[in-house]
């Protein structure tokens, strides 16, 4: 029996591993998200502060509410998510086209917790739907069934408490950034930037854990002192292309070097401990845009953006009186000029001691 049901899962490709759901599912939802929400809420900034009519002028109507071109990517989010999973997972179309309803269904019964309880039933949803997929002559109406029905169930009964627990971890962390900033900003930075860099999502995880505030401020100075600090260190041997594809690609692209010297991570991570802290005692630097951009660092430049978008917002709102020129030079400083000079002198002092060599972080 326990061949036959191995046998199966090997023909359905049911993998059920750590990579495929903790790395393959969650990259995917974060670029879910990215295409969604984030980028929605890109275009409501850009329509904003531009005044461009087209983008800040609602383009429909549905059920009485309004929405703006970047409104209408927002509203799509949670079947972004769902779709992008279930693309990572390999659904065969059916399953693929019938998530679209189960990430709307779970990403609104999830609140604002909506990502986590997304990541959750679509996984569940995707592998059962590939399960019965063409094991019926009616697989047009027994895969979309099977797959909606389980998503819609799950959604009802899971996304609630899923949201719900992911929502109160999230302001757990940022009620104890406020509470302790100096140590909070130190761990949520190392933290979220080695994510960065590991072969999973810190976006998805700030979108799931709903990341903001001075918390929010942390993961964009850890995310930024990862990638700036890879592309600026390993300058000499990847040039021009490395430090473009690093510093605002991801420095994902050396995992393969920390496997065979974790030593070069070193430097990353201490200045990530070191901008941290300044990020949220000395600039209070606030991530209140989208909490997806948290994790982002300067990936697109788009935890930057994030950091503006939630001062329009601030200030639109009136909980901000303006945006000054020391929220700008806290910014830059923290993702782009200390990572820049931190992460090469901390390194310089590993290769006096041979712990790092030339040739080490070379990109290939």
């Amino acid at each position: 029996m326990k061949e036959k049901i191995k046998a199966f899962f090997k023909r359905k490709d049911i993998e059920i591993s750590l990579k495929r759901y903790g790395i393959d599912a969650l990259g995917a939802m974060a670029q879910g998200l990215f295409c969604s929400l984030l980028i929605g809420t890109i275009i409501n900034t850009l329509g904003t502060q531009f005044g461009i009519p087209f983008l800040t002028t609602p383009v429909a109507t549905v059920s009485g509410i309004e929405y703006t071109v970047g409104g209408l990517a927002t509203a799509m989010s949670g079947p972004a998510m769902a779709v992008a999973i279930g693309y990572a997972l390999k659904c065969p179309p059916l399953v693929l086209f019938s998530l679209i309803t189960v990430g709307f269904a779970s990403n609104a019964l999830g609140g604002a917790g909506g990502p986590l309880a997304v990541l959750f039933v679509a996984i569940i949803s995707s592998e059962v739907g590939k399960a019965v997929s063409k094991e019926t002559k009616i697989d047009i109406l027994v895969t979309p069934l099977v797959t909606i029905g389980v998503g819609i169930g799950l959604s009802a009964l899971l996304a609630p408490t899923l949201g719900a627990a992911a929502m109160k971890v999230g302001s757990l962390i940022m009620w104890a950034t406020e509470l302790q900033p100096f140590l909070m900003g130190i761990l949520v930075s190392v933290l979220v930037g080695v994510a960065l860099t590991l072969p999973i999502s810190s976006a998805a995880i700030c979108a799931a854990l709903g990341l903001t505030g001075l918390a929010g401020g942390a993961a964009v100075a850890g995310c930024s002192a990862q990638m700036i600090g890879f592309a600026v260190m390993s300058f000499a041997e990847n040039r021009w292309s490395g430090l473009i594809s690093q510093g605002v690609g991801t420095s994902m692209l050396q995992m393969g070097n920390i496997v065979k010297n974790p030593r070069i991570w070193i430097a990353p991570i201490l200045t990530s401990a070191i901008t941290g802290p300044i990020a949220t005692c000395l600039f209070h630097l606030e991530m209140n845009g989208a909490p997806v951009s948290s994790g982002m660092g300067t990936c697109g430049f788009v935890g930057q953006i994030g950091v503006y978008t939630g001062w329009v917002s601030d200030v639109a709102a009136g909980t901000k009186g303006a945006i000054t020129a020391f929220d700008w030079v806290g910014l830059i400083l923290i993702s782009f000029v200390l990572p820049a000079v931190l992460c090469p002198l901390i390194n310089l002092v590993l290769k006096k001691i041979g712990w790092v060599k030339p040739g080490d972080m070379t990109l290939r």
